[in-house]
Order: C-alpha cells, then sequence, then structure tokens
C-alpha cells in the first residue's frame, strides 16, 4: 500500500471546477488515484473551504447539491477530529514555515492523518514541512507516489 496523502483545497476545487481546463484533467487523476489507492485523506477545513468557493466563486459554480454530496462523499477521508491540539500545532507550523495560520492548519491536519504527502498548488512543490512532502499534482510532471 502507498503512503497516505492529504489533499488540500485547491486540488479538490480544480477537480470539480468546469472551467479549470488542464487542471482538471490533473486534479481528477490525482484525486482518483487516491480513491482507488484508498490512501486519500483530508479535513472538515478543507470540506468547508471546497464547499464555499464552489458554489460562490467559481466562474461556473457548482450546485449547491451537488457539492453537499461531494461534502458528505469526501467525507469519508477525515479520519480524525480539528482539537485544541490541532489549532496550538498548526500555530507552529506557520510560524516555523512562515506560512498562513490557514495553511499551518492543513499540514497538522495532513499530519494528524498520518500523511506523508500532500496535494497542494498554494504551497512551494518538493518542500518538506513538519516532515510532510508538498506535491503539486498540477504541475507538468506526474505527482510522485511512494
Amino acid at each position: 500500500m502507498s503512503a497516505v496523502v492529504f489533499v488540500d483545497t485547491n486540488i479538490l476545487i480544480y477537480a470539480h471546477d468546469a472551467d479549470a481546463g488542464v487542471k482538471r484533467e490533473r486534479a481528477i487523476q490525482s484525486i482518483s488515484r487516491l480513491w482507488d489507492e484508498g490512501i486519500g485523506r483530508l479535513s472538515v477545513q478543507v470540506l468547508q473551504e471546497f464547499y464555499v468557493n464552489v458554489t460562490r466563486k467559481l466562474a461556473t459554480p457548482v450546485a449547491i447539491s451537488t457539492a453537499r454530496e461531494v461534502v458528505s462523499t469526501y467525507g469519508t477521508w477525515i479520519r480524525g477530529a480539528t482539537t485544541v491540539d490541532t489549532v496550538v500545532r498548526a500555530t507552529h507550523i506557520a510560524e516555523l514555515a512562515q506560512i498562513s495560520f490557514w495553511d499551518g492548519l492543513i499540514l497538522a491536519s495532513a499530519e494528524q492523518a498520518g500523511a506523508e504527502q500532500i496535494y497542494s498548488e498554494d504551497l512551494n512543490d518538493g518542500q518538506t514541512i513538519a516532515g510532510i512532502l508538498v506535491v503539486n499534482p498540477l504541475a507538468s510532471q506526474l505527482p510522485r507516489f511512494t
């Protein structure tokens, strides 16, 4: 079995953005692999950000009922609750890595989920933060799997 991969909000959004072109195709390919392998993880924060963005901020918004169904489906990828300890850890990660608190919370949740990689377009591809390798699956090369 491959290593656990945490999915950042932007990758999930691209997979459901009808106007995202090649980025959509690559996001769908990457997420499909995670489904097939049973190694995808995310957090409630990711689902919240996903819902708001796809229903309100896309040029072609996703229907509310569809977005709700996606949230429900991806709920199986959540393996732990965000706790006070997660939030405190996020503050440390954000400070040490000099990233936003929200990105720190994504990484703290990925760490809590036991992820070895995080798929993200926002973080620096190839960088390791809190022991988690950042992989941009939208880049021209295929995502690295371990």
